[in-house]
């Protein structure tokens, strides 16, 4: 008869368990509420396992599991894993599970393709679900069609998966924003990220904003739709340092100007065709005017990318691309992604109401330093955008 021998161990997500035997592991637990449950969910499986040091090959396996999920470069294809008890089935989709490098993530339809079974889409999920060796078949790296998350079943749910996917820097649904309508760009957009599970990470990621999250409510952050960045940046810079009022104002003065456009705003070419002192008679001060001719001049050179080509780039290279027009900051394009592009992690270190809304929920008497903003930050990726909207309405609360 086979002993088996299991260990608890801590990891940057909590105490994991680890349970062998004479072939190697048998089973990986990760954690539960309490110590005392993850052991009972070991003793469940194996309930013949006693707690004991484990051996050097199973301490080395235990050492890649902690370094791993510290988001270190860790390599676990090497770990010898008991499968005499997994179905042959099972055992295939785990051994293309093993082949996924961090970072990295296949749809259940990509693993059955691998298989050489690509309608088991299905099957291959009920495979993953019944994963007895997490972590080591890392089961978190499938992910359901169209880069949505799709179920986990350890404790947590959905949410350790994003957190675990987070620490390897995968972002699951990274896409943009989608527009849906006629093809123009003017129909309504919505998020292409699962938000009831992002808020779902949050809250299971920091205590202190599951409370800000339970006394908000439902996250409904809206997104404005736009035909281009070129629209998106113009009427950005013109809001820019002015009160709403003022700025709509001075906005529908500009667009006043070039009544073809029927309300869309001006072209790159109608910017640069149009006299400093009608643009001027809009109410645009020197500074914003130059900011706009540089944003057409870049747009005309094709400088300033469309819809279709920023859903191909990642948020730090559209930053880089549009900082570089006169009078366009970091902010400014940290929320054009947010509203505009409805990106999903998003955290806008510099802007006061979030450092306000920081030092509300951790209850704070001062604002947190951009340093320690990002630290605490890593813990809500890949959905710091959902995390900066309760930061905001908690701003909203403390004033009500």
């Amino acid at each position: 008869m086979t002993t088996h021998g299991f260990t608890l161990f801590d990891t940057a997500i909590g105490r994991c368990g680890i349970a062998w035997g004479g072939r190697g592991v048998v089973f990986v637990q990760l954690p539960e509420a309490r110590d005392l449950d993850t052991r009972a969910r070991v003793l469940k499986r194996l309930p013949d396992a006693r707690e004991a040091p484990p051996p050097p090959e199973v301490q080395a396996a235990v050492g890649s599991i902690v370094a791993l999920l510290r988001g270190e470069a860790a390599d676990l294809s090497g770990v010898a894993l008991d499968m005499d008890h997994v179905p042959p089935f099972h055992r295939r989709v785990y051994e293309v599970a093993r082949t996924i490098p961090p970072g990295a993530t296949l749809s259940y339809g990509d693993v059955a393709a691998r298989l050489g079974t690509p309608g088991a889409a299905r099957a291959v999920g009920q495979a993953l679900g019944r994963n007895p060796f997490a972590i080591v078949v890392p089961c978190h790296r499938v992910l359901a069609a169209g880069g949505k998350a799709g179920g986990f079943s350890a404790n947590g749910g959905v949410s350790t998966k994003l957190r675990l996917l987070a620490i390897e820097g995968a972002q699951p649904s990274r896409a943009p924003a989608r527009r849906r309508g006629d093809g123009s760009g003017d129909g309504d957009i919505t998020f292409d990220f699962d938000a009831a599970a992002a808020v779902e990470h949050v809250r299971a990621s920091d205590a202190a904003l599951a409370r800000v999250i339970d006394a908000v409510g439902p996250f409904a952050m809206r997104l404005d739709r736009t035909r281009s960045l070129f629209a998106a940046l113009t009427e950005s810079i013109v809001y820019q340092q002015l009160t709403g009022k003022a700025a709509a104002t001075i906005f529908a003065r500009l667009c006043a100007l070039f009544p073809a456009r029927a309300g869309g705003g001006p072209t790159p070419r109608q910017i640069l065709s149009t006299p400093d002192e009608r643009l001027r008679g809009a109410g645009l001060s020197r500074s914003k005017l130059l900011a706009l001719r540089d944003l057409a001049q870049r747009a005309e050179a094709g400088e300033i990318p469309s819809l279709d080509e920023v859903e191909r780039m990642d948020d730090e290279a559209i930053i880089e691309r549009l900082t570089a027009v006169r009078g366009v900051g970091r902010w400014t394009v940290e929320m054009l992604l947010m509203f505009r592009l409805g990106r999903p992690d998003v955290l806008p270190v510099d802007d006061y109401g979030i450092r306000k809304g920081f030092a509300i929920a951790f209850k704070k008497r001062e604002l947190p330093s951009r340093k320690d903003l990002e630290k605490r930050g890593a813990r809500w990726k890949p959905y710091r955008t959902v995390a900066s909207w309760y930061l905001w309405r908690a701003v909203e609360l403390a004033k009500k």
